[in-house]
C-alpha cells in the first residue's frame, strides 16, 4: 500500500476537521445570517433594476477604469505609494501581472462598495448590512489570501518546496480542533505565558469567593492608602488581566502605586450548568456581594468604582439598583471605561442586531446553555478582519510561521463563555430594544432600574477608534446619569486607549467640560493632551472624592492572586459532548 506524503496527510486531516466546521453552518444562527444576506442582496438587485441609470453609468465607468488600469500595468506606469499592508511585498508593484491582479481587485472592491452606497431605494439598515458583508466577502477573496495570486507566498513555496504549506496545514488542523462554529485562528504562542507567573502577577490575595466570582485584594505598595477602597469590575466577556499584563504597563499596579486599596472581581468561566444566571444575578450576586465583602475586609461601606466595557454597564446598573432600593449609594464615584449605557449606536455590531438573528442566537444559546467565547472572539475579530483575522491566516497557514509571543494577544485568545440567560438579555433587552436607558426598562431582583437615579460623579473614558463601544454612542451615557459627569476621549481603540500607562505616553486624550452638545461639536472644541489619561483621572478622583489617608492595609486571604477562576480555559470548563452539540 502506497504511503501518503506529509503534505497529503496534512490536507486529509485539515479537510476532515474543516468539514465538521462547515457542518456548523446548519445551525440556526448561521442560517439566519445567510437568509438575511440573501434577502438584502435580493433587495439590492431589485433597487438596481428599478433605478437602472446609476447602474449603467457605474458599469461604463468601471470598464473605462479597467482599460486604463490594463494600460498602466502594461506600460509599467509608476504606482502610488502602497498603504495597504496586505500588498507590502515589492513584487505587487514591480511585476506587471501581480500589479494588475492587485489593482484590479482594489478597483472591484471600490466599485462594489460605491454601487451599494449609491443605489437608490435601500433603507439605511439594509445598506449597512450589504456594505459590511460585501466587505467581509471581498476581503476574504483578496489575492493576498491565495498561494497562486500572492507573489510572496508563491516564492516562499517554491524555495521551501512546499514546507510552508505543510506546516500551515498542520496549524490549520490544530486551530480547527480548538474552534467552534467559525475558524478561530490563533494569534499568539499560547505556551509563552502562564497566568500568575509572567502575566497577572500583581501580588494580592483572594478574600472572597462564590460560584460567580473571586474577589482579589492587592497588596499595598505605599505606606499610606486612601481610606476609601477601589472596586474594579471587569467585563465578564473577557478575563480581568487585561488590566494586569506585564508589570511595566499594568493598570492594576499603577492604581496600587497611587495609594488605592484595589479590589478586583475575577469572574468564573461559565458552562451549561450556569445557563439560567442572568444579568441581574451579576448585579446582586456579583457587584453587591463584592461591596459587602469589601466592607467585611476594610470596614468601609463606600467605594470608588471602575467598570470596563460591559463591566461598566454592570457597575452602573448596580448603582441604579441601590438607588431603586432607596439605599444609600455605596459607589461614591464611578469610572466607566469604554462603557455603553445607550445602545442605540452599536457601530458595526448593528449588522447583527435584528430580531430573526437574535432569535436564532437565543435558540443556540439555550441549546448549549452558554455563548461560546471562542465564537464571540471571532465575531469581534471580523469587525477588523484584515488586521485581526486574515493577516494571521496568511502568516499561520500560507507562510507556515508560528505565531509570536505577545501578552496582549494571549489575553485576547484566552476566551470566556457567557451564560445563555445573560447573553440573551444583553442582545435583546439592551442591543435590540435599548431598554437599559429607559426608566424601569430592565428589572433586577424585582427592582426597576432607572439610570437617572444615579447621582454619583462619573468619569466616562472612551476611545476614538473603538469598534466595539463606538465613542459617539458611549457619549450618550452622560445624558442618562444625573451626577457630575466628565467625558474624556482617548486616542486609539478599545484596549490600547484605556490601557495606556504614563511610562509609555503612546497615546493622548481629549477633554471638554461641556457635554451638552453633539459628539462632533464636543470633539471639535475639545482640548488635546499628550500622554496618558491616568494622571488626569487621579486628579479627578482627588477633586471629587478625596478621602483621608490611613496606614496601608494588610491582607487576610489564603489563596494568592490571581486566584483560580482566571486560570479556567474554555476547554477546561466545557465537557466534550457540549463542544460538539448543535441545535437542530
Amino acid at each position: 500500500m502506497e504511503s501518503k506524503s506529509p503534505f497529503q496527510d496534512a490536507i486529509d486531516n485539515a479537510m476532515q476537521f474543516g468539514q465538521a466546521w462547515m457542518d456548523s453552518f446548519g445551525q440556526s444562527a448561521q442560517s439566519s445570517i445567510v437568509e438575511t444576506q440573501a434577502e438584502d442582496w435580493a433587495q439590492w438587485m431589485r433597487s438596481s433594476v428599478e433605478h437602472p441609470v446609476n447602474s449603467i453609468e457605474q458599469q461604463m465607468d468601471w470598464w473605462g477604469q479597467q482599460v486604463n488600469l490594463f494600460n498602466d500595468c502594461i506600460m509599467s506606469s509608476p504606482a502610488e505609494k502602497e498603504t495597504d499592508r496586505r500588498f507590502k511585498d515589492p513584487a505587487w508593484n514591480e511585476q506587471a501581472l501581480y500589479k494588475y491582479i492587485k489593482e484590479s481587485y482594489k478597483l472591484a472592491c471600490n466599485n462594489i462598495q460605491a454601487s451599494i452606497n449609491n443605489t437608490e431605494g435601500l433603507d439605511d439598515e439594509t445598506r449597512q448590512r450589504l456594505s459590511f458583508f460585501s466587505r467581509q466577502y471581498l476581503n476574504a477573496m483578496s489575492p493576498s489570501n491565495f498561494v497562486a495570486t500572492n507573489p510572496e507566498i508563491m516564492k516562499l513555496t517554491i524555495e521551501s518546496k512546499g514546507q510552508n504549506l505543510i506546516k500551515g496545514l498542520e496549524q490549520l488542523q490544530q486551530d480547527l480542533e480548538q474552534s467552534v462554529d467559525t475558524l478561530n485562528i490563533r494569534m499568539t504562542d499560547k505556551t509563552a505565558f502562564t497566568v500568575g507567573k509572567n502575566i497577572a502577577t500583581t501580588p494580592g490575595k483572594v478574600v472572597f469567593k462564590n460560584d460567580l466570582f473571586e474577589l482579589i485584594q492587592y497588596q499595598a505598595t505605599t505606606e499610606q492608602v486612601y481610606k476609601r477602597p477601589l472596586l474594579v469590575v471587569p467585563p465578564f466577556v473577557n478575563k480581568f488581566y487585561i488590566m494586569d499584563l506585564s508589570p511595566e504597563r499594568s493598570y492594576t499596579q499603577w492604581l496600587v502605586s497611587q495609594g488605592h486599596t484595589v479590589f478586583m472581581i475575577s469572574w468564573v468561566n461559565p458552562n451549561a450548568e450556569m445557563a439560567a444566571t442572568d444579568f441581574g444575578d451579576y448585579v446582586t450576586q456579583g457587584v453587591i456581594l463584592a461591596l459587602d465583602a469589601i466592607e467585611a475586609e476594610t470596614g468601609e461601606r463606600e467605594v470608588n468604582g471602575i467598570g470596563y466595557c460591559i463591566g461598566g454597564t454592570l457597575l452602573t446598573a448596580a448603582m441604579a439598583y441601590l438607588a431603586g432600593k432607596r439605599r444609600k449609594q455605596r459607589v461614591k464615584s464611578a469610572t466607566l471605561l469604554t462603557t455603553i449605557l445607550d445602545f442605540g449606536q452599536p457601530g458595526e455590531l448593528g449588522v447583527f442586531i435584528n430580531d430573526p438573528l437574535i432569535s436564532s442566537i437565543e435558540a443556540q444559546n439555550n441549546a448549549r446553555g452558554y455563548m461560546d467565547g471562542r465564537q464571540m472572539a471571532v465575531s469581534f475579530s471580523l469587525l477588523r478582519e484584515n488586521s485581526l483575522y486574515w493577516n494571521y491566516y496568511v502568516t499561520n497557514y500560507l507562510k507556515g510561521e508560528s505565531p509570536v509571543a505577545f501578552d496582549l494577544l494571549h489575553w485576547n485568545c484566552d476566551n470566556t463563555n457567557i451564560t445563555a440567560a445573560t447573553h440573551n438579555q444583553i442582545l435583546r433587552q439592551m442591543y435590540l430594544e435599548n431598554k437599559l436607558k429607559e426608566p424601569g426598562g430592565i428589572t433586577v431582583d424585582g427592582v426597576k432600574v432607572d439610570l437617572s437615579k444615579v447621582k454619583s460623579p462619573c468619569y466616562f473614558l472612551s476611545a476614538i477608534e473603538d469598534h466595539i463601544a463606538v465613542w459617539e454612542g458611549t457619549f450618550r451615557g452622560t445624558e442618562l446619569l444625573n451626577g457630575d459627569n466628565t467625558f474624556v476621549l482617548a486616542e486609539s481603540g478599545h484596549i490600547a486607549g484605556p490601557m495606556n500607562p504614563p511610562s509609555s505616553n503612546k497615546y493622548g486624550f481629549w477633554t471638554n467640560s461641556d457635554n451638552a452638545q453633539s459628539p462632533a461639536k464636543w470633539l471639535a472644541e475639545a482640548d488635546n493632551h499628550s500622554g496618558s489619561w491616568w494622571p488626569h483621572w487621579q486628579s479627578w478622583v482627588d477633586e471629587r472624592n478625596f478621602s483621608d489617608k490611613i496606614a496601608a492595609r494588610s491582607l487576610t486571604g489564603k489563596l494568592d492572586a490571581p486566584g483560580e477562576y482566571v486560570k479556567q480555559r474554555i476547554e477546561d470548563v466545557i465537557a466534550p459532548k457540549e463542544e460538539v452539540r448543535h441545535d437542530t
